[in-house]
């Protein structure tokens, strides 16, 4: 019979405006993973921040092995007892290296120094260990948003932990990363150790998970064996209502909205690339194919890529940066949110209407507040964002419902051409229909879209059209009646019938 690592009885936390949670419970067992769902504001990573010690509770008490876990504890004193968090929100030092990061504060010593030879031989085993080709002295601030999760996994097997806390632990995975992942996560199951999977991937959950527990706006809904409940069964306990798949009518692409080819001698030498208004263009490659190295080069986040650009009818200089593309109709929802895309101690309105104000002033140039507040209230209630009002810090909402503002922010600018780097990672099952719903519809109404995807289904569903990336290269481009899952590994893989992209003419 499997032992009880943790016990959670009638835990309470209250907000200015909002109940988190409202006496929920939950137990994993040890060698158990135990998969944690709802929908974004249903008050799992409360939970999460409350068992790492982050934030205490207002009612309620919590056991590890039977022993009390003090409120006030700081996450030091959690970790020292095995609870390791890895958080949706990356927590590494960016100026770090991959090794620093892994053993920060725990570094190796030899005669009172740190001992960087074995540092870096002790930060490469790890890395192996999960079948990650990454350097121990490469620079965090570097790597992809894939490649970082990575290493925040690399830094919890470092650690002697008894129960391991992963929050959306693939939402910017490849399919080759996640199998590699779950791999990992069936290891530490047999090793004795517990593990809180929260995911909005119900696919994994039936893959990777022996229990799991539903919570519903802050309040414990179910739980039970994963064996014995189905995919449409976790999704009603979740939503507590019916999810409409999102439709979309046949698509009738117009004329080309944007083109973009990389110089032969420059970085982006074969990444060419194009998008007719009113459809729907998915970017597909493994992490590190350059997918959205080439979606920042477009933008001009990085000053102006070498090659050809047109919008439109003409042809133009590449954008030097992103305020030149918005201003000729181009917007890009970030892949990094936190990093990229949201100011965290920054209210949702302020959030929301900032790259738009030009729009919303009135006569001698002063924000029209009731525009403004109209605007904000229309997107918050069309992509369904929880928050207690427009006032509240971003910061304080979940991750998917940061996304939704992001996504929303992008939309008012009403753009000829959006691009959109993971465009439902950390949303729920419930929002993510109605996120596809609100790009088909955007496309129905002539713009044209860019969607990168880790989540094949997810592009497969999107796209009228596939570009697949290999290292930093159009491998080939598949339509969507041609698209399947074992098409595109094969393509991101860099074998193709078809290496060539289809003539931008």
């Amino acid at each position: 019979m499997s032992v009880t690592l943790l016990q959670v009885r009638n835990l309470s936390r209250r907000f200015p405006g909002v109940q988190a949670l409202a006496g929920v419970q939950l137990d994993v067992a040890a060698g158990e993973v135990h998969a944690l769902l709802g929908e974004n504001g249903a008050g799992k990573s409360t939970l999460l921040r409350i068992l790492s010690g982050a934030i205490d509770p207002d009612e309620g008490e919590m056991l590890l092995d039977g022993e009390r876990l003090a409120p006030g504890d700081p996450p030091a004193r959690r970790q020292a007892l095995g609870v390791v968090t890895i958080y949706q929100e990356f927590n590494l030092v960016p100026g770090l290296t991959v090794a620093e990061n892994l053993y920060l504060g725990r570094e190796p010593r030899r005669h009172g120094l740190v001992d960087w030879k074995r540092l870096n031989a002790d930060a490469a085993a790890v890395l192996k260990r999960l079948g990650v080709d990454l350097a121990p002295a490469a620079r965090v601030a570097d790597l992809s948003v894939a490649l970082q999760q990575m290493v925040e996994i690399a830094r919890a097997l470092t650690l002697a932990a008894r129960l391991i806390i992963m929050d959306e632990p693939t939402a910017a995975l490849s399919d080759r990363e996640v199998r590699v992942l779950h791999d990992i996560v069936r290891g530490l199951k047999a090793s004795g150790v517990g593990v809180i999977y929260v995911t909005h991937r119900l696919a994994e959950v039936k893959a990777v998970c022996d229990r799991y527990t539903v919570f519903r706006d802050g309040r414990f809904v179910a739980t039970g064996a994963v064996a014995d409940v189905g995919v449409d069964d976790l999704v009603a306990a979740m939503v507590g209502r019916d999810v409409q798949p999102a439709r979309r009518a046949p698509a009738s692409p117009g004329d080309w909205a944007l083109k973009f080819e990389g110089a032969a001698n420059g970085p982006l030498a074969g990444a060419a690339i194009g998008v007719r208004a009113g459809e729907v263009l998915g970017l597909a490659g493994l992490v590190g194919a350059g997918r959205t190295e080439l979606a920042r080069a477009i933008f001009g986040v990085d000053g102006r890529a070498p090659g050809v650009l047109w919008m439109g009818d003409g042809r133009i200089e590449p954008f030097g940066s992103p305020a030149e593309a918005m201003a000729a109709g181009l917007t890009l929802a970030p892949e990094d949110r936190k990093a990229h895309g949201c100011f965290m101690t920054h209210p949702v309105r302020w959030n929301l209407s900032l790259p738009g104000l030009a729009g919303l002033c009135g006569p001698g140039g002063f924000i029209n507040d009731r525009a403004e507040a109209a605007m904000v209230d229309d997107y918050v209630k069309r992509l369904r964002i929880r928050t207690p009002n427009d006032a509240t810090p971003i910061g304080s909402l979940s991750g998917g419902n940061q996304q939704k503002v992001l996504l929303a922010r992008c939309m008012a600018l009403k753009p000829k051409v959006l691009i959109v780097d993971e465009p439902t990672r950390g949303v729920d099952v419930g929002a993510k229909a109605e996120v596809h719903q609100i790009l088909f519809d955007l496309a129905a109404a002539g713009m044209g879209l860019i969607v990168i995807s880790s989540d094949m289904p997810e592009l497969l569903e999107l796209s009228d059209r596939i570009a697949v990336l290999h290292e930093g290269r159009v491998a080939g481009e598949l339509e969507r009646s041609e698209a399947n899952e074992h098409r595109l590994m094969v393509m991101m893989m860099g074998h193709s019938s078809n290496p060539q992209p289809a003539a931008m003419t």
